[in-house]
């Protein structure tokens, strides 16, 4: 059937496999050093794939092609599921282990407005954000774990407002960004980089990778790392 599809140019492509972890599908596989579709009927021409490019090697064709099949793909990640299920032997990592948050009891207060949204640009996954965006001259950069927002109140006021704000994680994403924001940071003219992580162990490696993609791009700007506690207090 004629359908469509993505189409992947091998000569933009640099193999970092970002649109392999952005398909859900499971259908781009890095093949030789590039990636490549490898199931035409895991493709639902959807194109998440897409905005995840780096290089702007992905784009859409119209071609004969077997039907997308969603029952396989369910199947698909039912199998890898499970071979995930197993947890790494000798324990629990710690920054992932259970805990209830206890606050005091604060005062009722009168119903208000919500406070607005900081945010002022798209995409905030640092796997999605492009190397070069007209947003990035001048900008005084924020690369946040992504739990950040959830534990501290007040960080779109206090952290995200007048900031470019990119977000990951560095125990889900699986991706080492240091090169990714070696590029952000050398290709584009970013005052200052603050960093802001929680206080678990995993989360030290987005500090590492940002400060080693800081030292890496040559740069001497201002920089800074904010620590929270799982309660939402910044940690001296």
């Amino acid at each position: 059937m004629i359908r469509q599809v993505i189409e992947i140019n091998e000569e933009r492509c640099n193999g970092c496999g970002i649109c392999a972890d952005a398909c859900h599908e499971g259908a781009i596989a890095i093949v030789n050093g590039k990636a490549a579709l490898v199931r035409d009927d895991f493709c639902d021409g959807l194109g998440d794939c897409l905005p995840a490019c780096p290089q702007g090697a992905i784009s859409f064709v119209e071609r004969e092609a077997a039907a997308y099949d969603a029952a396989a793909v369910e199947q698909s990640r039912g199998s890898n599921a499970a071979g995930s299920l197993r947890g790494p032997a000798g324990g629990q990592c710690p920054g992932s282990a259970s805990r209830s948050i206890s606050r005091p009891a604060a005062a009722a207060a009168p119903a208000t407005a919500p406070a607005p949204s900081e945010l002022a640009n798209w995409p905030v996954q640092i796997k999605l954000a492009p190397v070069q965006a007209p947003y990035f001259q001048g900008a005084d950069l924020l690369v946040a774990a992504d739990c950040c927002a959830y534990s501290y109140g007040g960080f779109h006021a206090d952290f995200i407002r007048g900031k470019v704000c990119l977000i990951g994680c560095s125990k889900l994403d699986g991706v080492d960004y240091t090169e990714k924001l070696t590029g952000i940071i050398a290709s584009n003219d970013v005052r200052s980089l603050v960093i802001t992580r929680m206080e678990v162990p995993c989360c030290g490696g987005l500090e590492h990778m940002a400060l080693e993609a800081l030292r890496t791009s040559g740069k001497h700007i201002p920089w800074q790392v904010v620590t929270f506690s799982l309660d939402g207090r910044i940690l001296p």
